[in-house]
């Protein structure tokens, strides 16, 4: 895998080096003596092939077609030749850009590159499995975030199979499809679903939850012909495709732009100096990108209003870009959320948000969406979006009530309403209809009993560490939320230090051998990065142990501080790169999780890595969050969770604090472990939430 690496992380250092290229030669002809002109070939060639959707699609498309040739459904074992190639294959296209084409309309271009066939008229908006094996009929709806990949491992075996969406079916955003999946003519998956695949869903029929079962026919909610298909919005699309897609490149030239201008006026060495003035140009950057996203957003959502539309229409063009716009800024700008700036952020850009609201990573569409006082949306949220169907697009106004709390990857699907005082609980769904004081988990949704936590104040303070805090406690969490600022400079002063080694290497050796070279280079930032957040956690929270904090509290914020660095520093850095390897796991230990020999990890959210155990030849797939906290009014709970030997928690699930799996032991794919489960020795569970699995 280590050597597989290495052709891997040259091809990602390819557009760098590009980009690299096209800087230095356009400032050599403005005169800047220490800038090295390029032929302006070679430059066009490198950003044409390595940049551009024009190389990147068929450069990672039939690059991992390639490796994957000749795969076929059926059951392997881990870590042999066809699970080493899926693995590859999957590296070599995130590497190319991959995961930047969900949700692009040339997605389906990249598809069937891959070798998926894909019929006339498909809204494909996610990734395609690099297996190739995929049919998606003529209509047929994909939205956001579904997983395709048609594989998952369990325990010493990789499962593989070929899916089958037919003419006219719709799956819901989030949801996962088991290898043998079959989704039936104008069939419905509804959002955060898991298909087994046990069965096939017959045409017409609407299945939901996790595992999938039929719930009911298929509703109409769009007309039942299809839209006029408008040829010309495909390059519109295309266009805005690429409009997104150079948006952090602009960021980056700003800041770029400032640090030269600050070396240049200083005098200094052209590499310490960069490397000295990143941090600003990273600020700089930071800024820029924000009024970007603020100026698309709130222009694109001039007008916007509930109701279904064309995806080829200027409606729905204006939808999907929003949606892409908030989905990179969680990204981008990690820093500004889950902190006390995110609702002002997003009440800036057109959404209605009340007081004391606290918002994390959440998803939607602002225009549309309603947050009342004191409410939660945890991390990974999903408010409102669109739902897709025979080239038709819908959204609805959401709103989430007072003091009501959304789980991590909760969702609340367009148009719904959560009521005042409400739950939904982790990985589960808002349904149609909700009274006052009632509390959801699962998928489909069932009521739960919700228990009431409290924390002992020194100064009995009642909610002022929780709901209603006081002028000096906001403006210590202020203090150290500014300081997270420090992940985005740190990860320029990386960037700086690469684009420097590039620099100096494309002096003393020439092009070639800089680009064979490009590829260590990044790979030995990267431990940089890793080594960087280690230090930060130990520093800013030492070692993690079981206990009760309210939100107002110091370990919260140091927490986020340190899960900042994690986020931006470490997982573009290095987690990215390294899922599923020798190297993942030792960076993982770094920060603290006990992790035992031969284990396959796909997931770098270990929030409280001291309370992780996974143990000996243990898996833990893509997706995956072992979530060692819960915060319910207001207090973050924090308890162990233990992954036993030769155990598998599958990909996109979640393992709730003081759970464990045991020995040998399978949870599957799209699975809710709640807390205090105890899965038994060599069992079989699924669902969500959990239960025995019979296959």
């Amino acid at each position: 895998q280590t050597l597989i690496q290495i052709p891997v992380m040259t091809l990602a250092a390819s557009s760098w080096l590009a980009w690299l290229m096209l800087g230095s030669t356009v400032a050599a002809s403005l005169g800047f003596e220490w800038a090295t002109a390029f032929p302006w070939w070679l430059v066009i060639a490198m950003l044409i092939v390595f940049v551009t959707p024009v190389g990147r699609i068929p450069l990672g498309g039939y690059g991992a077609r390639l490796i994957t040739a000749g795969i076929k459904p059926g059951d392997y074992p881990r870590g042999g030749s066809t699970h080493l190639r899926i693995w590859a294959a999957e590296r070599w296209a995130n590497a190319a850009g991959a995961s930047s084409l969900a949700g692009a309309t040339r997605v389906n271009n990249y598809a069937r590159a891959l070798g998926v066939k894909v019929k006339r008229g498909v809204d494909l908006h996610s990734l395609p499995p690099v297996t190739g094996l995929l049919t998606l009929g003529k209509h047929a709806a994909i939205e956001p975030e579904v997983d395709l990949s048609g594989y998952w491992l369990d325990g010493d075996i990789l499962h593989v199979g070929a899916i089958d969406v037919k003419e006219g079916a719709r799956v819901g955003a989030r949801s996962t499809l088991l290898p043998g999946t079959v989704v039936g003519k104008y069939a419905h998956v509804e959002a955060g679903s898991t298909v087994t695949g046990r069965k096939k869903i017959k045409d017409g029929q609407r299945w939901s939850g996790s595992p999938a079962q039929k719930v009911g026919r298929s509703k109409h909610r769009f007309p039942s012909h299809t839209p006029k298909r408008r040829p010309w919005w495909v390059a519109i699309y295309d266009a805005t495709s690429v409009l997104l897609a150079i948006q952090p490149v602009v960021a980056l030239a700003v800041g770029a732009a400032l640090v030269l201008t600050l070396v240049q006026s200083t005098g200094g060495d052209g590499f310490i100096g960069a490397i000295f003035f990143a941090p600003v140009g990273a600020l700089a950057a930071f800024a820029t990108y924000m009024l970007q996203t603020w100026l698309g957003v709130r222009i694109l959502s001039l007008g916007i209003s509930p109701g279904v539309t064309p995806v080829r229409s200027v409606k729905g063009w204006r939808l999907w870009a929003i949606e892409r716009l908030m989905d990179e800024a969680r990204t981008k700008l990690f820093p500004l959320y889950a902190s006390q700036l995110t609702p002002a952020w997003l009440r800036s850009l057109g959404a209605e948000i009340g007081a004391n609201v606290e918002i994390s990573t959440a998803v939607m569409i602002p225009k549309l969406t309603e947050v009342k006082e004191g409410a939660f949306l945890a991390d990974d949220t999903m408010i409102g979006g669109y739902e897709l169907g025979g080239g038709w697009m819908r959204t609805g106004e959401t709103k989430v009530g007072k003091r009501s709390f959304v789980g991590n990857s909760g969702i609340t699907a367009p148009g719904r309403k959560l009521s005042k005082n409400s739950l939904v609980a982790v990985l589960s769904s808002t349904p149609k209809k909700t009274k006052a004081g009632a509390n959801w988990w699962g998928a489909p949704p069932e009521r739960m009993r919700r228990v009431t936590v409290e924390v002992d104040s020194p100064a009995n303070s009642g909610e002022a560490l929780t709901y209603n805090p006081g002028f000096a406690v906001k403006a210590a969490r202020g203090v150290v939320e500014t300081m997270r600022l420090l992940a985005p400079m740190f990860s320029a002063m990386l960037l700086a230090a690469t684009l420097s080694v590039y620099d100096s290497l494309l002096d003393a050796l020439g092009f070639p051998l800089t680009w064979l070279l490009s590829g260590l280079v990044l790979m030995g930032m990267g431990a940089v990065a890793m080594a960087v957040t280690v230090a930060v956690k130990w520093i800013c929270v030492g070692k993690h142990r079981a206990a009760d904090h309210p939100l107002w509290s110091a370990f919260v914020w140091l927490n986020e501080l340190q899960d900042t660095f994690v986020e931006v520093v470490a997982a573009p850095w290095f987690f990215q790169h390294t899922y599923g390897t020798g190297e993942i796991n030792l960076g993982l230990r770094g920060l603290g999780v006990d992790i035992g020999k031969g284990a396959w990890i796909d997931s770098y959210w270990f929030p409280e890595t001291d309370l992780c155990h996974v143990g000996a030849g243990a898996s833990v797939g893509p997706g995956t969050v072992v979530q060692t906290h819960l915060f319910q009014d207001r207090v973050m709970s924090l308890d162990t969770v233990t992954i036993q030997d030769g155990s598998t928690l599958a990909a996109h699930s979640v393992a709730l604090p003081a759970s464990l799996i045991g020995t040998a032991s399978t949870v599957g794919p799209g699975s809710l472990v709640m807390r205090g489960d105890r899965v038994p020795t060599n069992a079989v569970w699924q669902g969500n939430p959990i239960e025995p699995w019979e296959r």
